[in-house]
């Protein structure tokens, strides 16, 4: 089995950190954009594509700044994804830093993966 390797993306959004926290911090945001439906039971969030379900469970979570969450198939320890909000200390500008795992050979297409998800994030609140 390979080893998966991090990675990280930026992606400057134009909106609110407080509203930009509900697409991803909460089930009902996650909805809207990153899985056809999403809910959670406490810390454990499932999450819905095509009728098929995914589970993962909140690492850590400071509201209105960042979630990290790991998948429970997941087959390393130490991987997961995380959303965490950055805000430039003199532009004010956002960013979204989106970090995640990726076997070496499947980097670019996670890359990508996001780049369509966060597209539809954008989308969705016309940022």
């Amino acid at each position: 089995m390979s080893k998966k390797i991090k990675f990280e993306i930026e992606f400057p959004i134009h909106a609110s950190p407080q509203m930009l926290y509900q697409y991803f911090g909460t089930p009902s945001g996650l909805s809207e954009w990153f899985a056809d439906n999403v809910n959670s039971r406490g810390e454990i969030f499932t999450f819905i594509w095509d009728g098929s379900e995914e589970q993962a469970k909140v690492l850590q979570e400071r509201p209105g700044e960042k979630i990290k969450f790991k998948w429970l198939e997941g087959d390393e320890d130490k991987t997961y994804f995380e959303f965490r909000i950055q805000v430039d200390e003199i532009t004010k500008d956002v960013s979204l830093i989106i970090t995640d795992f990726a076997e070496e050979d499947e980097i670019e297409e996670s890359k990508m993966f996001w780049e369509n998800q966060i597209d539809e994030l954008k989308h969705t609140i016309g940022a």
